[in-house]
């Protein structure tokens, strides 16, 4: 199995992974996700560690259960040949309805075939109200990256 585009990466091959990896988590399913995963892939995601693809599908299951009406995203911070970097922000609302805005930062590792074997994820969340809310689904076709603001 394998997932274009392949290392070693380049500026437009590197923003096209992290655009890739934003349409995909923005579909909100598990099992589509996990496929850019190789099978032994290890994940630090805030405080738990995640290793194969059997545990991340499970792991993005109940994410996407808690996490309601979820939009990301990703924006490219830097890459090496098989490495890249990349900041983000997600919206989402809980059970009670509170919404959250979760800044983050990803190191992401490929192997040869452009599947990620590691993937270490720092992440805050901030309460927010419905009304500052900026990230409304998927990105509309068209829209080119844009930088993601701190605050």
């Amino acid at each position: 199995m394998s997932k274009p585009p392949f290392p070693p990466f380049d500026a437009e091959s590197a923003r096209r992974k992290v655009q890739a990896a934003e349409d995909a988590w923005n579909t909100r399913d598990p099992e589509k996700v996990a496929l850019a995963y190789t099978e032994d892939s290890v994940w630090r995601n805030r405080d738990r560690f995640v290793e194969g693809r059997k545990e991340i599908t499970e792991f993005l299951r109940e994410k996407w259960e808690r996490e309601l009406d979820y939009a990301l995203r990703k924006e490219l911070w830097s890459y090496t040949d098989d490495r890249i970097a990349v900041r983000f922000q997600y919206e989402h609302h809980d059970t009670a309805g509170q919404w959250w805005r979760s800044y983050g930062n990803e190191l992401w590792e490929f192997t040869p075939e452009g599947l990620m074997r590691r993937r270490e994820a720092s992440i805050n969340d901030v309460r927010i109200t419905e009304g500052e809310r900026r990230i409304f689904g998927p990105r509309a076709e068209g829209d080119g990256p844009l930088l993601i603001p701190v605050r």
